[in-house]
């Protein structure tokens, strides 16, 4: 199997691959730390992965996806599974004030990312069969104070993987959009990560793993999510408004 994993430097990411090279995948990580992509390259090599190739880019710079993908899947001998987990959290209050950080936060988890799905998803809708998994975030499903510009970013990708899976209905490539509850992360480094809800990158790496073979268009990671955001999206606004969430 053949897998290119596109922000492989993430915790969730990383926990993924693992699972990969368990089954002894072949695999290209690219993301923009060389020295972080050597060494989970060299580490996922030790735990059973075929081959491990590293291509150091900055996802979110790339004029030209469709040809920067070209040259992944020629240098991997082709492709099965392509993963997008790159992101960031960004600062709500600053973006909220500074209209450059609010675009910073929109262009690398929407503008790039879709710029990298619709370029993917054509290539396998050209080919006939593959696999695409996308992370997202619960913060996309209803806007919070916390957090309503990354939750935006997120909810445009969750509607282009749906767009996306509606057009692959039938036809043999699978899309699925991921979204994860908070993570133990290095995104969410500064945030308090106790309690029930918090999940571990390996919990999500599971879900993500499995929503390359079945599943979606949509997973919630863990499963509870599904639930949980279900009650959150159809509170009434008046009783939502009181909320610390």
């Amino acid at each position: 199997m053949r897998v290119i994993i596109l922000g492989a430097t993430s915790g969730i990411a990383e926990a993924t691959a693992r699972l990969y090279a368990k089954e002894g995948a072949d695999l290209l990580l690219v993301g923009r730390q060389a020295e972080r992509l050597a060494a989970i390259a060299t580490d996922l090599k030790a735990r059973g992965a075929i081959s491990t190739q590293v291509a150091v880019t900055d996802l979110a710079a790339t004029t030209d996806a469709r040809q920067e993908l070209a040259g992944f899947i020629e240098r991997l001998g082709g492709v099965d599974h392509v993963l997008i987990a790159y992101g960031i959290l960004g600062d709500q209050d600053q973006a909220w004030a500074d209209p450059a950080e609010a675009a910073r936060i929109l262009t690398v988890n929407f503008n790039s990312a879709a710029a990298w799905i619709l370029a993917i998803a054509d290539r396998l809708e050209r080919k006939g069969r593959g696999s695409l998994v996308v992370l997202g975030s619960v913060a996309g499903d209803r806007g919070r104070r916390a957090n309503f510009v990354y939750g935006a970013a997120k909810a445009g990708l969750a509607t282009l993987v749906e767009g996306v899976a509606h057009r692959f209905a039938g036809k043999g490539p699978r899309i699925v959009v991921v979204k994860p509850g908070p993570t133990v992360t290095a995104m969410t480094a500064g945030m308090v990560r106790k309690g029930p809800l918090w999940a571990s990158a390996e919990q999500v790496a599971l879900v993500v793993r499995r929503a390359a073979d079945r599943g979606g268009p949509v997973a919630y990671a863990p499963w509870f999510w599904r639930y949980i955001m279900l009650i959150i999206r159809f509170l009434p606004a008046p009783i939502f408004n009181r909320l610390e969430i």
